[in-house]
């Protein structure tokens, strides 16, 4: 029994002798390959054609691709990158050298399908609103619009009578915080804040705090919007984090994208219809978003909107863009305002002509 085993112990030590062996004596056998893509913007479901470059002619078994844990059709050096989500990826191959594994990487970037799409809009009413509201985040519940504004010393969370501007209930923050974007889910209002690392949660019926909670891996607290079981959080990246509404766990992203880059500017967030209409950080324009995948569908051209709101004392024409949207879902329309603007656009999203 003593001399089998002693046998077994040889082979494994003589097998991993021609392993190391074969790799020219290095310790890490992946060294010697690498991954060469005919591109590494891809869109999705496009085929891509690859090759593993082998430096030492190593003696290798078959090559398998593997992306999020999802093997990657492979067929004639061409690989079909059908993965459901978009974004910045990590392509292995995995193969064997004397019956060891062994896994090497490849960094690409996965993109939407097609170009988006551009829309326009239609203004169905006008209605007063708050100019010294740096509006960060609107919301629609039972009728009344809830929103967040921001700046520190100036942040809170406030339910409002869209038609007349009418402020009905307001809460401040700590002059330490500034807020950011909010979502009615269960019951729950949640709200976020910019760079503090921590959220709010409290009942919407009469705004008292009901608890805080603390981010994961997002860096900061833009926008929110929810699907009816999950939060979306957007953190200034390019990534959409999922929050469980109960915990607060980040529980996975989306990368947004549109066919030719990566795109890192969702703002403010509100989720209808499986897709996520988005802000973006900065510019009169808000993105239409697949809320599975990432892909940046469409875009909506604000332009001129801006240039029917009056500026007041708080007007600052770097800071005072376009920001706040919300989903008025018996009426089938979209709800958007600035930061200091003194109007609230009732607005149909319409492909342009």
């Amino acid at each position: 029994m003593k001399q089998l085993k002693t046998m077994v112990k040889l082979l494994s030590i003589s097998g991993f002798l021609l392993f190391f062996l074969a790799c020219g004596g290095e310790a890490d056998p992946s060294k010697h390959f690498s991954i060469q893509l005919e591109d590494k913007n891809v869109q999705q479901n496009q085929e891509v054609g690859v090759v593993l470059k082998n430096k030492k002619d190593i003696a290798i078994s078959e090559v398998h691709y593997f992306m999020d844990g999802q093997e990657i059709p492979f067929e004639d050096g061409k690989l079909t990158l059908n993965i459901p989500t978009l974004g910045n990826k990590i392509l292995t191959a995995k193969f064997t050298i004397e019956n060891q594994p062994v896994e090497v990487e490849e960094k690409l970037r996965l993109l939407a399908p097609s170009a988006p799409e551009i829309y326009a809009y239609d203004i169905i009413n006008t209605y007063p609103h708050d100019p010294t509201a740096y509006t960060q985040g609107l919301e629609f519940s039972n009728g009344v619009l809830y929103e967040s504004t921001g700046k520190r010393g100036g942040s809170t969370v406030r339910k409002v009578n869209y038609e007349t501007g009418e402020i009905l209930q307001k809460i401040a923050l700590e002059n330490t915080v500034f807020g950011e974007g909010i979502t009615i889910l269960n019951d729950k209002l949640y709200q976020l804040t910019w760079q503090s690392g921590m959220g709010f949660v409290y009942n919407p019926e009469n705004l008292e705090q009901i608890k805080t909670f603390t981010y994961g891996e997002s860096k900061e607290g833009w926008g929110l919007c929810n699907d009816g079981e999950k939060l979306y959080k957007s953190d200034g990246t390019e990534k959409i984090w999922f929050l469980d509404p109960e915990t607060l766990q980040e529980q996975g992203h989306i990368e947004t994208a549109t066919n030719k880059s990566i795109f890192n500017k969702a703002n403010e967030l509100e989720y209808v219809d499986g897709k996520i209409y988005a802000n973006v950080y900065q510019k009169e324009s808000m993105m239409i978003i697949d809320a599975t995948s990432g892909a940046i569908e469409g875009v909506v051209n604000f332009g001129g909107l801006k240039s029917k709101v009056n500026r007041g004392p708080e007007w600052d024409d770097t800071n005072s863009v376009l920001n706040g949207v919300a989903y008025h879902k018996e009426k089938g329309t979209f709800f958007v305002t600035g930061k200091n603007w003194d109007k609230l656009f009732e607005v149909k999203i319409r492909k342009k002509d």
